[in-house]
């Protein structure tokens, strides 16, 4: 595995140690150093980790809204028809729900509507609560609904470095981009670029460990069990390939592909629910696309298909976690 201290090695002098939401927040601040047309759209900002930014940008370019996700998600999209570049922070992702009229009606329709006469350059920020008992209303993971919807582009970053280079090139980017980020990964340290200018393509994937026997998909903030299990098994000799896709819409399945043609077995870890989640999308692709690689079937681990429990003896197992992790790797071997 390459970690991020080896692809920005201390040597260079061009790293700092951060935490993942320290990266997401430099990544805000400097675009929006670097383009004044960068504004940010969203409730309660102040109490959302956003104090630096307002103190530095002020009320021009921080607007703090009340809580009324269509409305202040329609008004992001119309400052974006004319000419800015918002950041709509839509706060906990259960409250996209709300958001979903602007976001697939509007952002995701306008360009196609009109023929590539109106970009839409603007970015919604979604965070995803799958620890600490925020029960079913406020625990929602719903990036799968947007998933199918033509002229959304969707990242899901895992790590310091990923989040700050996909967050500058999703405001960079002129089409509605998507940002669903795991409250579980935001205290996690990494090394990560001090360029300005750092960017991570968006629809590329990433491969957090090499191995031989098994690959194994990690969606968000899933790549934390998958990890540990990839660590435990590889102490009894099993080696195994984690991806991170990184980027869920456009999907990168040639990443997947390759790792597949080189292991035969594919495990894909989430925290969505089963029914049409990510783990569905790429199963199919890898049915129809790369059935002649594997040697065994293809196998998904995910939420169950009920609502996320506010009992915390409940919720503590209903996410994937390491012991069935490694349970689906032997299970394929």
């Amino acid at each position: 595995m390459e970690t991020d201290a080896q692809k920005f090695p201390a040597t260079l002098g061009t790293h700092t140690q951060t935490t993942y939401f320290e990266a997401l927040m430099q990544a805000q601040m400097e675009e929006m150093d670097r383009d004044e047309r960068v504004v940010i759209v969203g409730e309660e900002l102040s109490v959302h980790g956003c104090a630096k930014l307002i103190e530095r940008f002020g009320k021009r370019r921080i607007w703090n809204t009340p809580i009324s996700e269509g409305s202040f998600t329609g008004l992001g999209i119309g400052a974006a028809i004319n000419g800015l570049r918002p950041i709509v922070d839509l706060s906990c992702a259960s409250f996209v729900y709300l958001a979903s009229d602007q976001i697939i009606n509007q952002a995701s329709k306008l360009r196609y509507m009109t023929g590539g006469q109106i970009d839409i350059p603007i970015v919604f920020r979604c965070c995803m609560n799958s620890r600490g008992s925020y029960a079913a209303q406020h625990a929602d993971r719903p990036y799968p609904f947007f998933m199918n919807v033509p002229g959304l582009k969707i990242i899901s970053p895992t790590s310091a470095a990923d989040i700050k280079g996909l967050m500058k090139s999703a405001i960079r980017d002129d089409d509605p981009v998507m940002v669903f980020e795991d409250t579980r990964l935001w205290p996690l340290k990494g090394n990560v670029p001090t360029d300005p200018d750092y960017q991570v393509p968006i629809g590329k994937a990433d491969v957090k460990r090499e191995g031989e026997d098994v690959t194994l998909i990690a969606v968000a903030g899933v790549i934390v069990p998958t990890m540990e299990a990839a660590k435990a098994l590889a102490e009894d000799g099993i080696s195994v390939e984690v991806v991170d896709p990184r980027t869920l819409k456009p999907l990168d399945s040639e990443a997947i592909k390759t790792s597949v043609a080189k292991t035969g077995r594919l495990v894909i870890v989430e925290n969505a629910h089963r029914v049409c989640n990510v783990g569905s999308e790429i199963a199919a692709v890898m049915a129809e696309e790369a059935f002649d690689l594997l040697k065994r079937p293809i196998l998904r681990l995910s939420a169950p298909d009920i609502h996320v429990p506010f009992s915390p003896a409940l919720e503590k197992d209903f996410f994937p976690t390491k012991d069935p992790i490694i349970a689906a790797v032997r299970r394929l071997l």
